[in-house]
């Protein structure tokens, strides 16, 4: 899965000390900087901008973009960024926090359809009918940087590399989506499982955390609801992964010890 599933891990500052409750830090990853709350937005200052804005920008075109995302927006644990029918007009560069996009079943109940965590844009869901399709909704405090799209489209047409960069994240949710089907459509549980925590991991270390451990900010049963699994079946894979000895499971804190084992579950034809 390209970047599916589409765990909050913020390397931007400022930022709380909370932020590194995320993931486990690597040596040579950039520290996370405590500073006042009230801060003018600046992309280029911006330590997660690599993940979230285009490469290679001149100072003018940086401070173009600076001038388009002028606005934060602090989003507390359990609330709603957008919800299903919201008229859509903006995107949201995640800056600190996690969240999970979902709908609601004809009988009530919530379906996850993706997690994000900092650098991630979300919102691309209300380009196709100007209204949003998904709620989206933080699962610990948050803070998001506010993109007005039509001042992104008006942008768009001076600096190309913005809209190719927009083009390419719409491709990147496509594969997502892409690889959530295959998932979801012929993959044991422990196979979707397996693939679910490699990538997040891989996220993570994208964002300068440890390539082994990370903390879960989804409950067991958003990940069921996410996989297509029931509360319990994840509850007996992730006990079956610690039996194994491919990992260690405490409450949320998980360690993965034998990456190598999850990797030939997901992709056995590359494993030796």
């Amino acid at each position: 899965m390209s970047d599916a599933p589409s765990t909050r891990t913020a390397l931007a500052s400022p930022a709380s000390p909370s932020d590194t409750a995320h993931g486990t830090h690597h040596s040579g990853s950039i520290p996370i900087q405590v500073t006042p709350q009230a801060l003018k937005v600046v992309c280029s200052n911006c330590n997660l901008r690599e993940l979230c804005m285009p490469m290679g920008l001149n100072d003018a075109q940086l401070q173009r973009i600076d001038e388009v995302v002028a606005t934060r927006r602090k989003v507390k644990r359990g609330a709603t960024l957008f919800r299903n029918g919201e008229e859509f007009t903006s995107l949201y560069a995640i800056r600190t926090g996690f969240f999970k996009t979902c709908v609601a079943t004809e009988d009530g109940r919530d379906q996850v359809t993706g997690f994000q965590m900092a650098g991630e844009i979300i919102g691309l869901d209300g380009i196709v009918n100007d209204q949003h399709t998904c709620d989206a909704v933080a699962l610990e405090d948050a803070e998001v940087c506010v993109m007005p799209f039509d001042r992104i489209e008006e942008l768009s047409r001076e600096v190309t590399a913005l809209q190719s960069h927009v083009h390419k994240i719409m491709s990147r949710e496509i594969v997502r989506e892409h690889g959530v089907m295959l998932l979801l459509g012929s993959m044991r549980a422990e196979e979707r499982l397996a693939a679910f925590l490699l990538n997040l991991v891989q996220r993570l270390h994208t964002r300068g955390f440890s390539q082994s451990e990370l903390v879960l900010r989804m409950t067991r049963e958003e990940i069921g609801s996410y996989l297509g699994l029931k509360l319990e079946t994840v509850s007996r894979t992730f006990s079956k992964f610690v039996e194994e000895g491919t990992m260690e499971v405490k409450q949320r804190h998980v360690r993965i010890i034998d990456p190598d084992a999850l990797r030939r579950l997901v992709n056995p034809q590359n494993c030796g």
